[in-house]
């Protein structure tokens, strides 16, 4: 059997729908299953058992020995949380108590850490082991992730194998029950429909005109794809998952603009002073490592992507 925590969530239930076109039916799915909107995500789809996240630890131990790989992809993923203690409940300890029954009972283990441990980018965007250490988020979020990472690089004991991907700003379906942390196209979309224009931040960077601030934004077809293929893969460590290319909030907007079939209305507002020390100007995946271990397909345009979003998903109000 294969496990997937946060299954319901929004890359946990698209990973759900990629394994199950693979065939993979065998599958334990654990989260907080309170959320009814959340819940949503699982409708259709092919599994065998839900676990509440609470008791699933305990289940693990018990039948540890008929679980042939675990997707770690549930976490606390707020950013604008400040409580330390939930991200090292839920982020950190729980991760760790998964790595070592992995460990133990060699189980093969993947699990989902972030590019926001790469904080504003000073050492650069590469999934390069020696620099994890001198990382420096910006929040608690990204700390907890870059913790886990650091302690995981100095395990002597392993799983079989084992891969932390530092997601980058995903997009797609299965985000509706996501509110203020969708992703901008979610946003975007609903924003656009409701006055005709969409409004982005104002760059207080000399360097970046209004709406020129980058990142890599990939599409979570791509990211499942790439989670799926990796579980055949014995080379261990971090990996990058981005698309490798960033693009522009502008771009992300004129996109959305055009699946839509709306002429462009952008304008620009302060990026609130709270943040804006700590706002990331730049983001881009170094995906050489992942290309590296074979994996070679090419990854979704960001028009592609957002035309596929909007139109298949977000319009009607489908799930993938």
């Amino acid at each position: 059997m294969i496990i997937v925590t946060g299954a319901a969530g929004f890359i946990g239930s698209c990973l759900v729908s990629k394994l199950n076109t693979l065939g993979k039916t065998n599958l334990i799915l654990v989260d907080d299953f309170s959320n009814a909107e959340k819940n949503k995500n699982l409708e259709g789809k092919q599994f065998e058992q839900q676990i509440e996240r609470a008791t699933f630890l305990d289940w693990l131990k018990e039948n540890a020995k008929q679980v042939e790989a675990i997707y770690h992809i549930g976490a606390r993923t707020d950013t604008t949380e400040f409580d330390v203690a939930i991200f090292d409940k839920l982020n950190l300890n729980y991760s760790k108590s998964l790595w070592k029954i992995c460990a133990e009972n060699k189980i093969p283990f993947i699990y989902a850490s972030s590019a926001a441990t790469y904080g504003i980018g000073e050492f650069g965007f590469d999934d390069n082991h020696d620099i994890v250490e001198k990382l420096v988020p910006l929040n608690p979020y990204g700390d907890s992730k870059n913790d886990f990472d650091n302690w995981a690089l100095k395990q002597e004991s392993s799983p079989p194998s084992w891969a932390g991907f530092k997601f980058f700003n995903v997009y797609g379906p299965n985000e509706f029950h996501k509110s203020r942390m969708a992703s901008v196209i979610f946003h975007a979309v609903k924003q656009i429909n409701a006055t005709g224009g969409m409004k982005l931040f104002r760059s207080h960077n000399p360097d970046f005109k209004d709406g020129e601030q980058l990142r890599d934004f990939v599409y979570v077809k791509d990211v499942v794809e790439v989670l799926t293929f990796m579980m055949g893969v014995k080379q261990s460590g971090l990996y990058n998952l981005g698309s490798g290319k960033a693009r522009t909030f502008n771009d992300l907007v004129k996109a959305t603009f055009k699946a839509l079939g709306k002429n462009e209305a952008i304008s620009y507002i302060d990026t609130p002073a709270d943040i804006r020390d700590k706002y990331q100007y730049f983001t881009e995946a170094n995906m050489q490592k992942l290309k590296a271990v074979g994996f070679t397909k090419e990854f979704t345009t960001l028009e592609s992507g957002v035309q596929d979003y909007v139109q298949n998903y977000l319009a009607d109000k489908n799930y993938y």
